[in-house]
């Protein structure tokens, strides 16, 4: 669990990356800085740890370009203490993000394999979500709704009417929708029946995938 001057000297480029690409909550900039996120990858990688780009990880999954991850938490708008559901933990990289902001985290991961190993994982870089289990992400979690926000980590082919139904009114719900290539998709609740919908543009997602193994 070494993270060396090096590692946070590669991690203040990859914040002046993101910055030259448009990222400016500073909130969100500051969590890039402080996490290690050749952590987060296999050791044999950790060249690649620092590039603003997707990467492969465990169960054919990726961990998310951290450009795309401070673009979903921009778009999210965490306040300290929001109640957050992340749908799709893969690496934990984006929980460990929303945990900095000062959220609180409720995931869900529908492989056995990921879900086992992040679940020991984050704790042992002090990163506590509130709730992390192994399940179907298109039914997110009825019994902790609803939440301020819901971002979406895995590329939806369409938009699961029972996340929509768990945001809370205000509440932000961020989802990249789109068979190959998605395109990110935020809606706000304004009422019981009543969304906004806003699109920014095109992204990659690995597939978010129905039912458990």
């Amino acid at each position: 669990m070494n993270d060396t001057f090096k590692h946070k000297g590669m991690r203040l480029q990859l914040v002046s990356t993101l910055k030259s690409k448009g990222i400016t909550n500073e909130n969100i900039l500051k969590a890039i800085a402080k996490i290690p996120r050749h952590l987060f990858m296999d050791s044999g990688f950790l060249d690649h740890a620092y590039q603003d780009k997707a990467f492969p990880i465990a169960a054919d999954q990726t961990i998310s370009q951290p450009y795309t991850v401070a673009f979903q938490s921009e778009l999210l708008q965490v306040k300290r203490g929001d109640k957050i559901l992340e749908i799709g933990t893969g690496s934990g990289y984006q929980t460990a993000v929303l945990c900095e902001l000062g959220a609180k985290v409720f995931s869900i991961e529908r492989q056995q394999e990921l879900f086992k190993k992040t679940s020991k994982f984050l704790p042992k870089l002090g990163y506590r979500a509130k709730k992390l289990v192994f399940g179907d992400g298109y039914k997110g979690m009825v019994e902790e709704a609803p939440f301020a926000s819901i971002i979406v980590t895995a590329g939806a082919p369409f938009v699961p009417k029972a996340l929509l139904a768990q945001l809370d009114i205000g509440g932000r719900l961020v989802i990249p929708v789109g068979e190959n290539v998605q395109t990110m998709t935020l809606f706000v609740r304004k009422g019981p029946k009543e969304f906004e919908k806003t699109e920014f543009g095109e992204f990659r997602f690995v597939p978010l995938l129905e039912d458990k193994n």
